[in-house]
This record gives structure tokens, sequence and C-alpha cells, in this order.
């Protein structure tokens, strides 16, 4: 496969919410970037889309890979769900946020994944309004306490 046929198949496999596959594409130092505070390896990563799957498990990334040169690969998504299951942001001190039934529709985001050797290794999105968890939880009328 080439660098874009590997992101794309990387993120089919997180849109089917195939997990164990997903991390047959990551490198083992794979770091995710931009939607997060701070950069997160790929286990926290597969484990945070496991996550979102669970709370939001019609979540549809509206997946895209836009061009590649060499191995860098041109990647765009727009989420949109319904919460219809528990979100677990324990991990960012959030608690736990129950259902709402709300459905939510993000922003289009822009980025870059990088591929070596047949395994991605970065997927870094840009800062965008109106998208990453803040956005959604926003949209779902969920009130974040100050940090």
């Amino acid at each position: 496969m080439n660098a874009k046929e590997t992101v794309q198949a990387l993120m089919e496999s997180i849109q089917m919410g195939n997990f164990e596959k997903a991390k047959s594409y990551l490198s083992n130092d794979f770091k995710f970037s931009g939607a997060v505070p701070e950069p997160v390896s790929g286990n926290e990563w597969i484990g945070m889309s496991a996550n979102l799957k669970t709370a939001f498990p019609d979540l549809d990334y509206q997946f895209n890979t836009d061009g590649a040169s060499g191995d860098t690969v041109n990647i765009s998504a727009q989420l949109r769900g319904t919460h219809k299951g528990a979100l677990d942001l324990t991990a960012m001190h959030l608690g736990l946020i129950p259902a709402t039934g709300k459905s939510f529709k993000a922003a289009r985001e822009h980025g870059k994944a990088m591929v070596h050797d047949g395994k991605v290794t970065s997927l870094a999105l840009e800062p965008t309004e109106g998208a990453g968890l803040m956005a959604i939880l926003g949209q779902l009328g969920v009130k974040v306490p100050a940090m």
C-alpha cells in the first residue's frame, strides 16, 4: 500500500470500530496531536476513539484523504453523531458524561498524516473553530468546568 492507502485503511478501521485492525496501521512511536492539549500515543488515541464510538454509536467521521506527497497525506474530517452512551472523560478530569440524546456536527478539520515504512507515524489536526471535544460538548449542552 502507498501512504494514502495506508491512511485511508487506518481511518476506515476507526470508522468501523475495528480498533485492533487500526492499531496494526500505527507505528510504535505514533503520535496524535492538534485536537488534544498534548500529543498522545497510539494506544491513547485508539482508546479515545473507542470511547467516542461507545458514546456516539452512529459516529461518522466523514473522513477524506485529500492528496499525498511522498509520505505526507493531507486529510480532513467532519465528525457528527448522536450522544447515546456514556462519554468517559475521567482521563481529562471531566468525569463520566451521561448520554444526552442530542446530536452534534463539528466543523470540518484539516491536517496531515505521516507514513514511514508502511505505518502511520503521526496524525496532526490543525486547530479549527467549531471542532474538537469542547465544541462537541458545547453542542451537547454539557457544561465544562474551567480548568
